[in-house]
């Protein structure tokens, strides 16, 4: 408006100071954003994930509160992936067929071979070990 004085530095600089306080930074991947699981890390030690037959034969299924992927290449074999976002580190919490989709940025991966689909993400997703113990599904970091 004509007339009215600029803000002065001051204030300027101060309301730039206060808004990432005042929750108005990026929070989508921050601790206890929406990414739906209760961890916003993958598994450091062994985890058992329940029986193996709740994972059909060609089929995925996502572990929201593990942060883990599991799917069923055959019979006998199982492929695993932490399901943390390669690119901003939030947890994937949305699985359409084998294709995992991370809330945060839109990045997509292939949950059999945790490849990137859709970017922003350009890294893979990490692979875990799995195996089956007394007909339940264990899965933890690589040795």
């Amino acid at each position: 408006m004509p007339g009215t004085p600029p803000p002065a530095r001051r204030t300027v600089l101060r309301a730039v100071a206060i808004a990432p306080a005042a929750g108005l930074g990026i929070t989508a991947c921050s601790s206890g954003g929406d990414g739906g699981g209760t961890s916003t890390s993958a598994p450091t030690a062994p985890v058992d994930l329940g029986a193996s037959d709740d994972v059909k034969v060609g089929a995925s299924e996502l572990y929201l509160d593990e942060n883990v992927v599991v799917s069923r290449i055959s019979d006998d074999q199982y492929k695993a992936f932490s399901t943390i976002c390669t690119h901003r580190q939030c947890p994937i919490n949305k699985l359409e067929g084998h294709k995992l989709i991370c809330p945060c940025h839109g990045s997509q991966f292939d949950a059999t071979n945790g490849k990137v689909l859709h970017d922003p993400a350009v890294a893979p997703l990490h692979e875990l070990s799995v195996k089956v113990e007394n007909g339940k599904i264990v899965a933890g970091p690589k040795a």
